[in-house]
């Protein structure tokens, strides 16, 4: 995926800045609008065939959310762009799905990136992908690289009129589509949270190198999960400070909310870092300690050893005894044999009694 993102994002050398230029995964299905159009009294949501139903919306008195599921036909982002007034720059960054989280005021309308992040069990992965926001008065439009998302919720409160999601501008709709993601984080955290538990005592029963290998991937989702909350605190906050007539007041509160919840999970993000960081040194530790233990039985046996070796050693030189009686007579000795066995095995269990005095063994 790297090499394929590095070669579409070859193609803009040159360019000039605004040229739209799709940046990502090849997609080939179709691109899906869909329009909830709303006010206090009233809910309209359909999936729209034609995108001349959306451009509608720019100049009617209800919030109008328009959703973009795919990036990849930038003819329809450059129209969309073009009937809204959206500025070129931020239609550029918009098919160009490595952006980082950030927030720009560009007068007459915001725009906002951030990562939506989803984790599969089966596959035991985590996944991003960049979903690009743009408020203007009245109207929030949205733009997703792929149909799937958390915002199902705020659809179904938008729906039954749940909350106060009917009676707020179009800021709150940006706000409510910001706090699904951050919500989702948690939720990626709490199975992280699982996770990390499940090593930590599969480390201290047995180090095998395929934990470590767990360890790492997970150190791995970790800093996915920090590039992708880091930034979104700054523009979250940015937000909430910005003198823009789009952001109103009442609304101002909820997203200081958001940024408290950014704060939370980089606070839970940093702790997991640590223990991450702590089981990998464990590992290394108990593997250490392993090999330890694994190098002082083996030496207790060679020392244990040593000994016997040696009175085999003394008697493995065969003198011949009727030349002297010095030249080992215990060779004509009838239990000369067990003899010598029973001095090493004397021999092995003192030097087994020592060693477990000494708690070496």
């Amino acid at each position: 995926m790297a090499r394929r993102r590095l070669w579409r994002r070859s193609g803009k050398i040159g360019l000039a800045p605004g040229t739209l230029v799709y940046v990502g995964e090849e997609r080939v299905e179709k691109v899906e609008i869909t329009l909830i159009d709303y006010d206090e009294k009233r809910c309209d949501d359909r999936t729209v065939d034609r995108l001349e139903d959306v451009l509608v919306c720019r100049d009617t008195d209800t919030v109008s959310w328009i959703n973009v599921n795919g990036l990849h036909e930038v003819e329809i982002i450059e129209r969309i762009g073009k009937h809204f007034g959206i500025h070129p720059l931020v239609l550029e960054d918009i098919a160009d799905t490595g952006q980082r989280p950030k927030a720009e005021d560009h007068a007459d309308h915001l725009f906002v990136v951030f990562k939506m992040l989803t984790f599969d069990p089966a596959a035991d992965a985590l996944s991003a992908e960049q979903v690009s926001v743009v408020l203007g008065p009245g109207w929030v439009i949205s733009f997703q690289e792929r149909p799937g998302d958390v915002f199902e919720a705020v659809r179904d409160r938008i729906r039954g009129a749940k909350g106060r999601i009917r009676q707020m501008k179009a800021d709150y709709l940006l706000h409510a589509l910001m706090d699904a993601v951050v919500d989702q984080y948690f939720v990626i955290l709490e199975t992280f949270g699982e996770k990390v538990e499940a090593l930590e005592e599969r480390l201290l029963a047995d180090p095998a190198p395929q934990t470590l290998q767990s360890v790492k991937q997970l150190k791995r989702d970790m800093i996915v999960l920090r590039r992708s909350v880091w930034p979104l605190r700054e523009a979250v906050s940015e937000l909430d400070r910005s003198e823009s007539k789009l952001i109103h007041k009442p609304t101002r509160a909820y997203f200081r909310n958001v940024y408290d919840h950014t704060v939370q999970v980089m606070d839970a993000i940093e702790s997991f870092r640590e223990m991450l960081s702590g089981m990998q040194d464990l590992y290394l530790s108990s593997v250490s300690n392993r090999m330890n233990e694994v190098m002082k039985v083996l030496t207790i046996i060679a020392t244990i050893f040593i000994p016997l070796t040696f009175v085999a050693g003394i008697y493995g030189m065969n003198f011949d005894s009727e030349a002297s009686p010095l030249n080992m007579p215990e060779l004509k000795w009838p239990y000369g044999y067990v003899g010598a066995l029973a001095v090493m095995a004397v021999i092995a269990v003192v030097m087994v009694i020592y060693f477990r005095r000494k708690r070496w063994l």
